[in-house]
């Protein structure tokens, strides 16, 4: 009979213990600062880890385009658009897609890299409202993005994606021949 009591006695008092320490972390929740009161994040950056793996950094003057990167990406999510140089050897980059959608920033595509112009960045926040605004191409970035000068951020990556020309004004010849023929 003493042993049952005892026994009854470990039980109830363990599931104390495990309550006790679940409320004190609980309460302690509602003591601490908020991130935005402790790091001010709009206007200064969250400090992150020095290997970090954040949103890809290019630099599209030193890339030869020889698609290792794209060859390495186990979720190919990489996209290089390419013509061969009329000067030289080599190829021009017209083109440098990554679709955010589909990576999951395991750095496989900086290693194989032979000129190092694609590494990763310290950046992690790149919102958006729709898919499109996942699928950066950098080749029609900003320059100093672009060029790894300064930060992807989602306005730039907004601006990339606007067409400063219209594809098409009424009055000239259609640049889809197969538009004039359902057009009849």
């Amino acid at each position: 009979m003493v042993e049952w009591f005892r026994n009854v006695w470990v039980a109830v008092s363990t599931v104390l213990g495990g309550l006790w320490i679940t409320l004190k972390t609980w309460f302690q929740t509602y003591n601490r600062r908020t991130m935005a009161e402790v790091y001010e994040y709009p206007e200064r950056p969250v400090p992150v880890k020095a290997r970090y793996r954040g949103f890809h950094r290019f630099d599209l003057t030193t890339c030869i385009g020889c698609e290792k990167c794209a060859v390495a990406c186990p979720v190919d999510c990489i996209y290089i658009d390419k013509v061969k140089s009329p000067v030289g050897k080599g190829f021009r980059i017209d083109g440098f897609t990554i679709d955010y959608t589909k990576c999951m920033f395991c750095a496989l595509c900086v290693d194989p890299c032979p000129v190092d112009c694609i590494f990763m960045g310290s950046n992690h926040d790149l919102s958006c409202y729709s898919r499109d605004g996942c699928i950066v191409d950098y080749a029609k970035l900003p320059l100093q993005v672009g060029w790894g000068q300064s930060t992807l951020n989602p306005t730039a990556v907004a601006e990339s994606k606007v067409l400063h020309q219209p594809v098409w004004v009424k009055g000239e010849p259609s640049p889809f021949p197969f538009a004039a023929d359902e057009a009849h």
